[in-house]
């Protein structure tokens, strides 16, 4: 009978592990998994991550301690274990696992290690302490997933380098493909976007889609869903460390480069702002002879970086008088803005579009400026601008059943977009201006100064602040608090659920709310 109980407990231990190991896989994949990036942010969430399992290894080792082999020790035991295997595969999450290719190999090759762990401990720990043995193993998931994870790189390394060369191959083989390889710090997505539906008036375009700004997305999208009836390639890049965008463009080899913006965004990775801009004008620097580059001169490290010699420049901007592309006489409207584009000073033609804020203005005029590059006619270039769809979750207007209007700015928000966001939010026109936020992230050692200034503009353009998050929130509140917030008029919600919950409570017909940022599930509280 004893026997039985014993295979019951060893049962539960194996649901709540293969839950374990499958969440803690879904950790490694949104850190691309990197060990290095995984195991940084296994630190930071030690004590969250893991205190079901410590507690699981406490009872394990007072039954150990006491020598308790009981039916209520085993149903405690089978009850707790079975209870946190639930919890963690009913855990909700904003961006559910992809149990790609990679991810399934990565996720068996842990469990064949977990398993035969185990085994070793069933076989060779004093039968008293094999249960505690057990929980600790269980405890250790992480570490077998970054022990199988470095087992598989020489394997996924050969895997990724075929796929490149084959991606290299396709290129090289289609000589009359144009390529415009597009980065920045941010507006990449949209200025993507939005080129693509500009230069589909006239030619055959393609793009990455989603967010495949990687090597290995670059490489499917070159292997998948270039044909040879496509004119241009659209190529998102995008990178956390130097030397991450020349790898793309060894592999892309664009002719035409758009640099964004330069600014605060991924400092953890790069570790300083000039690491930034080194890594960003990796794309300028590879451009052939013949490229052009169109360099955003609204950002300081794009216009003070010192011109690429061998290839064509020209500087677009919002606010730089001696930019060659300018945007000028911005007014908005009930159906969105209205504004003209300038080149070398001569307006060259007048748009309107559905979209909203300087930001999306900015990412409108670099598309013009290439799409007269490729002999766009300037109707055509008005005709798509009109028609311009918002990219989800950048500044995309909608508007509920209730009458409330949304401002949907959730997606990886950063301290000139949020400043714009707050702007147009104060513009609009509405009853009460509401924001829900849990700040900015991946922003290193300037990331608390950062918050705090979004949180002094909080406090100068809305009438009502929901922050998600009480610690991640911590350096907005203090911002709210300089500028003498008033406190009724904030709410520190637990998760983004309660907040939408007391938005309920608050919101009526007439208002407008900012949804600024949402935080990945590696930075659930």
């Amino acid at each position: 009978m004893e026997k039985i109980w014993f295979g019951l407990v060893l049962l539960s231990l194996a649901a709540h592990a293969f839950a374990q190991l499958k969440k803690e896989l879904h950790m490694m994949q949104l850190n691309s998994y990197r060990n290095s990036r995984y195991w940084s942010w296994t630190k930071k969430n030690f004590s969250q991550k893991f205190v079901f399992s410590i507690l699981l290894m406490a009872i394990a080792g007072v039954l150990a301690l006491l020598k308790i082999a009981s039916i209520p020790a085993y149903l405690v035991w089978i009850f707790g274990a079975g209870f946190g295997a639930y919890r963690l595969l009913t855990e909700k999450h904003k961006k559910k696992l992809a149990f790609t290719r990679r991810a399934k190999t990565l996720f068996f090759t842990s469990i064949g290690l977990f398993v035969v762990a185990n085994t070793a401990v069933v076989w060779f720990v004093p039968a008293q302490f094999t249960m505690l043995t057990l929980v600790l193993m269980d405890f250790m998931a992480f570490g077998w997933l970054i022990l199988a994870n470095f087992v598989l790189i020489p394997v996924e390394q050969r895997i990724a380098q075929w796929y490149y060369a084959d991606a290299r191959r396709i290129i090289k083989s289609m000589p009359q493909l144009k390529v415009i390889g597009i980065t920045g710090s941010y507006g990449k997505t949209s200025v993507k976007h939005f080129l693509t539906r500009i230069l589909s008036e006239k030619y055959n375009v393609v793009m990455t889609p989603g967010s495949y700004n990687t090597p290995m997305g670059v490489t499917i999208t070159i292997r998948n869903h270039i044909k040879p009836i496509h004119e241009i390639f659209v190529c998102e890049m995008g990178a956390k460390q130097i030397g991450d965008i020349k790898e793309l463009c060894n592999l892309a080899h664009p002719q035409i480069g758009i640099l964004t913006a330069v600014a605060d965004q991924h400092l953890d990775t790069f570790g300083s702002i000039e690491n930034i801009q080194k890594g960003k004008f990796e794309l300028i620097d590879a451009l052939p002879k013949d490229g052009v580059g169109y360099l955003n001169f609204d950002y300081e490290y794009v216009k003070n970086h010192s011109p690429i010699a061998h290839v064509e420049n020209h500087a677009y901007s919002l606010h730089q008088p001696d930019a060659d592309y300018q945007a000028r006489d911005l007014q908005y409207t009930a159906k969105g803005m209205q504004f003209s584009v300038y080149h070398k000073n001569e307006k060259v033609m007048e748009l309107e579009t559905k979209l909203m804020g300087e930001a999306n203005m900015s990412n409108i005029l670099v598309c013009c400026a290439v799409a007269l590059r490729f002999d766009v006619p300037i109707k055509n270039i008005q005709f798509a601008v009109k028609n311009l769809q918002p990219v989800k979750h950048r500044m995309e207007l909608k508007r509920n059943p209730g009458g409330i209007t949304i401002l949907d700015d959730a997606f990886n928000s950063n301290p000139a977009g949020a400043k714009m966001a707050l702007n147009v939010l104060k513009q609009i026109e509405g009853g009460q201006k509401v924001i829900i936020t849990p700040g900015m992230i991946e922003l290193a050692e300037k990331e608390y100064e950062l918050n705090k200034v979004l949180g002094e503009q909080i406090a100068e353009h809305v009438d009502y602040a929901i922050l998600v998050g009480p610690k991640q929130t911590l350096p907005i509140q203090e911002g709210l608090k300089n500028k003498n917030y008033p406190e009724d008029r904030l709410y520190i919600a637990r998760n983004l659920t309660d907040a939408n919950q007391h938005l309920m409570k608050i919101a009526k017909a007439g208002d407008v709310v900012l949804y600024e940022n949402d935080l990945p599930d590696t930075y659930n509280e």
